[in-house]
């Protein structure tokens, strides 16, 4: 776990969308696509979870609150400024706006959020136990370690500065008894992170179900973050 801290230092079917007037049309299809992803992957359930974009310097979109991931449409979403201000919609923001928010503006170069209550991993959250073990390959190119952030209120200030120590280091990170949230370039990589978060939790369990667990060493973990350099963070 500390040697990798240390050295760490074709498309989806879209779902119809109703077209929406405005160059942020993409933008809003978008989301709705990956909602009814996470909704299908069984990520969120009910009204769980949320998605943004990032629009611009001065702008995000988000989900609305109260919605369920599987059923947005394009003119539900909400577009508020950095300060949480809605600029324009119908609805309320996500009530975990503030969030996303935190995470535009200590990583300049995110472009999307994406936050669910996938099962596995959210029952290592609720456990207390942080995916932090390099035991497989291939979440060390993509994700590199998954931390733990101390639990605090969903919805409140307090879970942003939780998370804040983590942010500027990590594309992923559980929340204690809550979920995970990624991020990345865009919603692509974003809602691809999460998936990859879910899949190496359940990599994990099984190994531990298994009751063997082996971790790489300092020289495998070596030649794994050249290979992750050269990929460029995106896996392969």
């Amino acid at each position: 776990m500390s040697d990798l801290r240390k050295l760490l230092g074709d498309d989806p079917v879209i779902p119809f969308v109703k077209k929406s007037s405005g160059e942020d049309y993409e933008q809003r299809r978008d989301l709705v696509q990956f909602g009814r992803m996470l909704h299908a992957q069984g990520f969120v359930a009910a009204t769980d979870g949320n998605l943004s974009i990032r629009m611009d310097a001065g702008r995000v979109m988000v989900t609305p609150s109260g919605f369920s991931k599987g059923m947005l449409r394009a003119e539900d979403m909400v577009i508020v400024d950095l300060d949480g201000r809605k600029l324009s919609g119908t609805h309320n923001p996500s009530s975990e706006i503030a969030m996303h928010l935190t995470i535009y503006k200590m990583r300049p170069d995110v472009g999307a959020v994406v936050h669910a209550h996938p099962c596995t991993a959210t029952g290592f959250a609720s456990a207390g136990i942080a995916l932090d073990q390099p035991m497989c390959s291939e979440i060390v190119i993509t994700l590199g370690t998954v931390p733990l952030a101390p639990y605090a209120t969903t919805g409140t200030m307090e879970l942003s500065e939780s998370l804040k120590p983590f942010i500027p280091y990590h594309e992923a990170i559980l929340m204690a008894n809550h979920g995970v949230v990624t991020y990345g370039n865009d919603l692509r990589q974003a809602y691809m992170r999460m998936e990859a978060v879910e899949h190496y939790a359940k990599i994990v369990l099984a190994a531990r179900q298994l009751g063997c667990t082996r971790s790489l060493d300092s020289r495998e973990l070596e030649k794994l973050v050249e290979v992750r350099s050269r990929y460029g963070k995106n896996g392969h």
